[in-house]
């Protein structure tokens, strides 16, 4: 098999109909069908298969937590924004992606510079100092093309979810509170999180079919706090109240919408299709895809040749505001700069129905 270096093509909404309809869509949709299923009913701290490949995977991650870890923010108190250490430390592990892809058991050293694009891509933007749904559904193809290169083992499914990627919200938490990343775009991930998207889709998984626990009990702290070390939603929850005051109506008015909902069934199948909707289904996310020879691009050509886009060049905007245009002050930067009792403010948040 031939590799290569992933890049983006997708930059017209004529491009992204025709990836909707792709084989390379249809694979990432079933990987994420895959995950989901496989975490229903399982808690975080519950054992589960896991394979040598996992084990490793485990170990790198531990190596790039050990990096952020020796590097540390620069003073930088005259800015609410990105932290320009993150710099160093996105360096770093370019530089390294190589090395540390060569500890994985059975993976061909042809195949490290594609599989090191997403890897890399997944801890934030260099150049904007910030980090979103886009980057956090490259760490999402990161696995699943070391899935296609057979690293992982068929029943590895749910260690992925409840051991590598949760280590990896793990460090994104650690990297995100000490870089002060942006959220990308201008309305962070409509109204879940800043930052992120799957721990709630893969978390309401874990939740469905639950005796006791409904939707609604994310309002009442102390089962958030009990239940917190087992389901990721709620440690989401957790994690949300502990740097932001005032209620989830307030900042975060679409789990506030959600937590009405019945059943964590629903809750679950109206995540996937918001998934599928606001994060795979929108040009400002997808135009910033790298496609390879593990995940092919097989549409109309783009209507002009990409480019890296470093310096916001390269890619369209289709609608204001969506992608590279307001920039948003990390939520821990206001954590520790508003006044006492304050809210943070935000934008409006479009609902998205959940039935």
């Amino acid at each position: 098999m031939s590799f290569e270096l992933p890049r983006k093509y997708i930059l017209s909404s004529t491009q992204l109909t025709a990836f909707q309809s792709s084989s390379t869509y249809n694979t990432i949709v079933s990987f994420i069908e895959a995950l989901n299923n496989s975490v229903i009913g399982v808690k975080l701290t519950d054992p589960c298969p896991q394979s040598s490949g996992v084990s490793s995977v485990l170990g790198l991650l531990d190596q790039v937590y050990n990096v952020a870890k020796e590097i540390p923010p620069v003073e930088n108190k005259a800015s609410r924004f990105g932290n320009p250490a993150f710099r160093t430390f996105y360096d770093k592990i370019q530089e390294l992606a190589p090395s540390l892809h060569a500890s994985l058991p059975g993976l061909s050293a042809e195949a490290i510079p594609e599989i090191s694009a997403y890897f890399t891509e997944s801890w934030g933007n260099r150049q904007r100092i910030d980090y979103g749904s886009g980057m956090e559904l490259n760490f999402l193809c990161w696995l699943l093309c070391l899935e296609n290169l057979q690293i992982f083992q068929e029943d590895d499914h749910a260690a992925l979810v409840t051991k590598v990627f949760w280590r990896y919200i793990e460090i994104m938490r650690l990297l995100q509170s000490t870089y002060w990343l942006e959220p990308a775009g201008s309305h962070g991930v409509w109204g879940l999180d800043d930052y992120h998207f799957l721990p709630f889709l893969f978390g309401s998984a874990q939740l469905r079919g639950h005796k006791f626990v409904r939707p609604k009990a994310i309002h009442d702290p102390e089962i958030v706090d009990e239940l917190a070390k087992d389901y990721m939603y709620f440690s989401c929850i957790k994690f949300i109240n502990s740097i932001k005051t005032a209620s989830l109506r307030w900042h975060s008015p679409m789990l506030d919408d959600i937590s009405a909902v019945k059943t964590w069934d629903k809750v679950n199948s109206g995540m996937l299709k918001m998934y599928f909707a606001e994060v795979l289904g929108k040009l400002p996310v997808i135009q910033h895809f790298l496609f390879g020879s593990l995940l092919p691009y097989d549409g109309p050509p783009p209507p002009t040749s990409p480019r890296d886009d470093d310096a916001h060049q390269g890619h369209a905007h289709e609608g204001w505001g969506d992608c590279c245009g307001i920039p948003v002050p990390s939520a821990f930067a206001a954590a520790q700069m508003r006044e006492p009792g304050k809210g943070i403010e935000g934008p409006g948040i479009r609902p998205v129905p959940f039935d």
